[in-house]
C-alpha cells in the first residue's frame, strides 16, 4: 500500500484498515508459531502497513498537509 492511496481514503477507512491488518499481523504470527507460515516477509510487510496509516491518521490530526 502506498502512501498517496492511503491519504485519498477517509479517516474511518484508515481506522478500518488499521483494524483489519492487526487482525491479520495476529493471524500470521499465529501460523509462525504453528510453523504453518509460507511467506515470514509479509509480517513486516503487514507492520509497516499499519505503521503508514497510523503515520497518515496522526499528520491529519495535526493538520499536516504532506503532498
Amino acid at each position: 500500500m502506498k502512501a498517496n492511496e492511503l491519504r485519498k481514503k477517509t479517516v474511518d477507512e484508515l481506522n478500518k484498515s488499521v483494524v483489519d491488518l492487526k487482525t491479520e499481523l495476529f493471524n500470521l504470527r499465529f501460523q509462525l508459531a504453528t510453523g504453518e507460515l509460507d511467506n515470514p516477509m509479509r509480517i513486516k510487510q503487514v507492520k509497516k502497513d499499519i505503521a503508514r496509516i497510523k503515520t497518515i491518521l496522526r499528520e491529519r490530526e495535526l493538520n499536516i498537509n504532506v503532498d
